[in-house]
Protein backbone atom coordinates (compact mmCIF):
# COMPACT_ATOMS: atom_id res chain seq x y z
CA UNK A 1 0.00 0.00 0.00
CA UNK A 2 1.55 3.07 -1.13
CA UNK A 3 1.01 5.73 1.88
CA UNK A 4 -0.67 9.17 0.71
CA UNK A 5 2.18 12.02 0.01
CA UNK A 6 1.05 14.85 2.30
CA UNK A 7 0.11 18.29 0.72
CA UNK A 8 2.71 21.59 2.09
CA UNK A 9 -0.48 22.97 3.66
CA UNK A 10 -0.85 19.57 5.52
CA UNK A 11 2.91 19.38 6.05
CA UNK A 12 2.62 22.80 7.54
CA UNK A 13 0.31 21.74 10.19
CA UNK A 14 2.26 18.90 12.02
CA UNK A 15 4.51 19.76 14.86
CA UNK A 16 8.19 19.49 14.02
CA UNK A 17 8.26 16.12 16.40
CA UNK A 18 5.50 15.07 14.18
CA UNK A 19 7.46 15.73 10.71
CA UNK A 20 10.52 13.84 12.44
CA UNK A 21 8.74 11.03 13.29
CA UNK A 22 7.17 10.82 9.65
CA UNK A 23 10.34 10.83 8.41
CA UNK A 24 11.70 8.25 10.34
CA UNK A 25 8.97 5.98 9.86
CA UNK A 26 8.89 6.46 5.74
CA UNK A 27 12.71 5.88 5.60
CA UNK A 28 12.53 2.49 8.06
CA UNK A 29 14.06 -0.38 6.25
CA UNK A 30 14.01 1.57 2.53
CA UNK A 31 17.94 2.25 3.14
CA UNK A 32 19.31 -0.79 1.59
CA UNK A 33 17.79 -0.16 -1.84
CA UNK A 34 19.42 0.48 -4.92
CA UNK A 35 20.73 4.03 -5.42
CA UNK A 36 18.57 5.26 -8.06
CA UNK A 37 15.45 3.86 -6.28
CA UNK A 38 16.25 6.13 -3.27
CA UNK A 39 17.27 9.22 -5.29
CA UNK A 40 13.55 8.47 -6.43
CA UNK A 41 12.22 8.32 -3.34
CA UNK A 42 13.46 11.42 -2.30
CA UNK A 43 12.09 13.48 -4.88
CA UNK A 44 8.78 11.64 -4.50
CA UNK A 45 8.09 11.62 -0.81
CA UNK A 46 11.22 13.07 1.61
CA UNK A 47 11.83 15.86 -0.21
CA UNK A 48 9.05 18.18 1.20
CA UNK A 49 9.40 16.97 4.42
CA UNK A 50 12.83 18.05 4.15
CA UNK A 51 12.06 21.47 2.90
CA UNK A 52 9.43 21.73 5.97
CA UNK A 53 12.06 21.21 8.70
CA UNK A 54 14.43 23.38 7.13
CA UNK A 55 11.99 26.19 7.56
CA UNK A 56 12.23 25.28 11.25
CA UNK A 57 15.59 24.98 11.82
CA UNK A 58 16.10 25.61 15.51
CA UNK A 59 20.12 26.06 15.20
CA UNK A 60 20.54 27.62 11.60
CA UNK A 61 24.19 28.78 12.58
CA UNK A 62 26.86 26.35 11.92
CA UNK A 63 28.70 27.79 14.46
CA UNK A 64 26.12 26.61 16.93
CA UNK A 65 26.26 23.64 15.13
CA UNK A 66 29.50 22.64 15.36
CA UNK A 67 29.40 23.48 19.23
CA UNK A 68 26.79 20.91 19.73
CA UNK A 69 27.17 17.96 17.49
CA UNK A 70 29.80 16.26 19.48
CA UNK A 71 28.82 12.77 20.03
CA UNK A 72 27.81 9.43 18.35
CA UNK A 73 25.16 9.44 15.17
CA UNK A 74 23.88 6.83 13.19
CA UNK A 75 22.50 7.25 9.45
CA UNK A 76 19.43 5.82 9.15
CA UNK A 77 18.71 6.62 5.62
CA UNK A 78 20.82 8.22 2.99
CA UNK A 79 21.92 9.08 -0.92
CA UNK A 80 24.83 9.19 -0.50
CA UNK A 81 26.93 6.90 -3.05
CA UNK A 82 30.19 5.78 -1.76
CA UNK A 83 28.74 4.20 1.89
CA UNK A 84 27.34 1.53 -0.08
CA UNK A 85 30.53 0.92 -2.63
CA UNK A 86 31.51 -1.93 -0.67
CA UNK A 87 28.20 -4.35 -0.25
CA UNK A 88 27.26 -6.33 2.68
CA UNK A 89 27.45 -2.79 5.05
CA UNK A 90 25.39 -3.66 8.76
CA UNK A 91 23.22 -0.04 9.31
CA UNK A 92 23.06 -1.31 12.95
CA UNK A 93 26.61 -0.81 13.01
CA UNK A 94 27.60 2.21 10.90
CA UNK A 95 28.45 5.26 13.07
CA UNK A 96 29.48 8.93 12.63
CA UNK A 97 31.11 10.26 15.69
CA UNK A 98 32.28 13.83 16.11
CA UNK A 99 35.16 14.74 18.46
CA UNK A 100 35.20 18.18 20.22
CA UNK A 101 38.79 18.53 18.90
CA UNK A 102 37.81 18.83 14.98
CA UNK A 103 37.96 15.49 13.70
CA UNK A 104 34.85 13.61 12.90
CA UNK A 105 34.37 9.72 11.38
CA UNK A 106 32.20 7.90 9.33
CA UNK A 107 32.62 4.25 10.65
CA UNK A 108 31.15 0.96 8.73
CA UNK A 109 31.13 -2.61 9.29
CA UNK A 110 30.88 -4.58 6.50
CA UNK A 111 29.82 -8.82 6.10
CA UNK A 112 31.30 -10.83 3.00
CA UNK A 113 29.51 -10.10 0.24
CA UNK A 114 28.89 -12.08 -2.63
CA UNK A 115 30.29 -9.35 -5.17
CA UNK A 116 34.07 -9.35 -3.98
CA UNK A 117 35.86 -12.27 -4.55
CA UNK A 118 38.50 -11.59 -1.73
CA UNK A 119 35.59 -11.26 0.57
CA UNK A 120 33.79 -14.84 -0.37
CA UNK A 121 36.81 -16.73 0.71
CA UNK A 122 37.19 -15.34 4.08
CA UNK A 123 33.58 -16.20 4.75
CA UNK A 124 34.47 -19.49 6.29
CA UNK A 125 36.44 -17.53 8.80
CA UNK A 126 33.22 -15.53 10.19
CA UNK A 127 35.60 -12.08 9.32
CA UNK A 128 34.07 -8.91 9.05
CA UNK A 129 35.75 -5.87 7.27
CA UNK A 130 35.32 -2.99 9.21
CA UNK A 131 35.63 0.86 7.16
CA UNK A 132 36.63 4.13 8.42
CA UNK A 133 36.97 7.73 6.93
CA UNK A 134 38.62 10.20 9.07
CA UNK A 135 37.68 13.99 8.39
CA UNK A 136 38.70 17.47 10.22
CA UNK A 137 35.62 19.69 10.87
CA UNK A 138 35.29 23.08 11.46
CA UNK A 139 33.56 26.51 10.46
CA UNK A 140 34.82 28.93 7.87
CA UNK A 141 32.77 32.10 6.57
CA UNK A 142 30.16 31.20 7.80
CA UNK A 143 29.73 27.46 5.98
CA UNK A 144 31.10 23.79 7.46
CA UNK A 145 34.44 23.30 6.03
CA UNK A 146 35.49 19.46 5.74
CA UNK A 147 38.60 17.97 4.84
CA UNK A 148 39.47 14.38 4.55
CA UNK A 149 42.27 12.97 6.65
CA UNK A 150 42.75 9.33 6.66
CA UNK A 151 40.99 6.19 5.39
CA UNK A 152 41.35 3.08 7.57
CA UNK A 153 40.52 0.12 7.04
CA UNK A 154 40.79 -3.58 9.38
CA UNK A 155 39.51 -7.34 9.17
CA UNK A 156 38.03 -8.52 12.20
CA UNK A 157 36.42 -11.38 13.88
CA UNK A 158 33.45 -10.63 12.77
CA UNK A 159 31.58 -12.74 16.05
CA UNK A 160 31.94 -9.55 18.05
CA UNK A 161 30.26 -6.62 17.25
CA UNK A 162 31.82 -3.26 15.86
CA UNK A 163 30.30 -1.36 19.28
CA UNK A 164 30.06 1.86 19.94
CA UNK A 165 33.13 1.73 22.20
CA UNK A 166 34.64 -0.34 20.00
CA UNK A 167 34.30 2.08 17.08
CA UNK A 168 35.33 5.04 19.17
CA UNK A 169 38.41 3.47 20.42
CA UNK A 170 39.70 3.01 16.98
CA UNK A 171 38.78 6.51 15.66
CA UNK A 172 40.79 8.03 18.64
CA UNK A 173 43.50 6.23 17.87
CA UNK A 174 44.00 6.52 14.73
CA UNK A 175 43.99 10.39 15.24
CA UNK A 176 46.21 9.80 18.10
CA UNK A 177 48.98 8.47 15.88
CA UNK A 178 48.20 10.64 13.27
CA UNK A 179 48.96 13.66 15.12
CA UNK A 180 52.15 11.88 17.07
CA UNK A 181 53.77 10.98 13.67
CA UNK A 182 52.55 14.35 12.08
CA UNK A 183 54.36 16.47 15.13
CA UNK A 184 54.42 19.70 13.82
CA UNK A 185 53.55 19.38 9.99
CA UNK A 186 50.11 21.32 9.53
CA UNK A 187 48.73 19.43 6.86
CA UNK A 188 48.79 15.12 7.53
CA UNK A 189 46.30 13.82 5.23
CA UNK A 190 47.63 11.08 3.05
CA UNK A 191 46.41 9.22 -0.12
CA UNK A 192 45.17 5.86 1.33
CA UNK A 193 46.50 2.20 -0.72
CA UNK A 194 42.93 -0.65 -0.81
CA UNK A 195 45.02 -3.49 -1.48
CA UNK A 196 41.84 -5.11 0.42
CA UNK A 197 39.27 -3.88 -2.53
CA UNK A 198 38.99 -4.49 -6.17
CA UNK A 199 40.47 -1.78 -8.77
CA UNK A 200 37.57 -0.36 -9.27
CA UNK A 201 36.11 0.20 -5.92
CA UNK A 202 39.57 1.72 -4.85
CA UNK A 203 39.84 3.89 -7.80
CA UNK A 204 36.45 5.28 -6.20
CA UNK A 205 37.42 5.86 -2.64
CA UNK A 206 40.57 7.32 -3.67
CA UNK A 207 38.71 9.91 -5.75
CA UNK A 208 36.46 10.81 -2.85
CA UNK A 209 39.18 11.15 -0.88
CA UNK A 210 40.93 13.60 -3.24
CA UNK A 211 37.60 15.60 -3.52
CA UNK A 212 36.53 19.03 -0.61
CA UNK A 213 33.02 17.96 0.54
CA UNK A 214 30.47 20.37 0.80
CA UNK A 215 28.40 19.90 4.02
CA UNK A 216 25.27 21.96 5.17
CA UNK A 217 22.76 21.20 7.90
CA UNK A 218 19.10 21.79 6.37
CA UNK A 219 17.87 21.11 10.15
CA UNK A 220 19.53 20.39 13.06
CA UNK A 221 19.04 19.42 16.68
CA UNK A 222 20.48 17.92 19.75
CA UNK A 223 19.04 14.84 18.30
CA UNK A 224 18.27 14.92 15.04
CA UNK A 225 19.97 15.98 11.85
CA UNK A 226 19.19 16.13 8.22
CA UNK A 227 22.59 16.73 5.98
CA UNK A 228 22.64 17.98 2.15
CA UNK A 229 26.24 17.12 0.80
CA UNK A 230 28.17 16.69 -1.93
CA UNK A 231 31.52 15.24 -2.90
CA UNK A 232 32.57 18.35 -4.70
CA UNK A 233 30.31 21.01 -6.02
CA UNK A 234 29.40 19.75 -9.53
CA UNK A 235 28.13 16.91 -8.03
CA UNK A 236 24.41 16.10 -7.23
CA UNK A 237 23.55 16.76 -3.46
CA UNK A 238 23.08 13.90 -0.95
CA UNK A 239 20.75 13.80 1.54
CA UNK A 240 21.23 11.97 4.77
CA UNK A 241 18.37 11.60 7.62
CA UNK A 242 21.15 11.20 11.00
CA UNK A 243 20.00 10.77 14.76
CA UNK A 244 21.71 10.51 17.89
CA UNK A 245 22.94 7.16 19.27
CA UNK A 246 20.50 6.25 22.22
CA UNK A 247 22.15 7.49 25.62
CA UNK A 248 24.83 9.31 24.17
CA UNK A 249 24.30 13.59 25.50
Amino acid sequence: MVKEVLSPSQLHQKSTEELKQELLMLAQDRDTEPFGKKVKFFKDELEPIFEELSLRNPVPDPEEQAALISGVWTPVWSTIPFQDAIPGRLREQSYQIFHDDGYYANIARYTPGSKLPFLQKLQSFLLAYDFMIVQKYGVSDDRWSIENIAIKQKFRFGGVPLSVEKAEEWFTQVVQSKLDAAADVEDFSEIPEFQNLDQNTAKRFKKTFRATPLFEHLYFDRDFRLVKSKREAKQRPSYTIAVRVAGDR
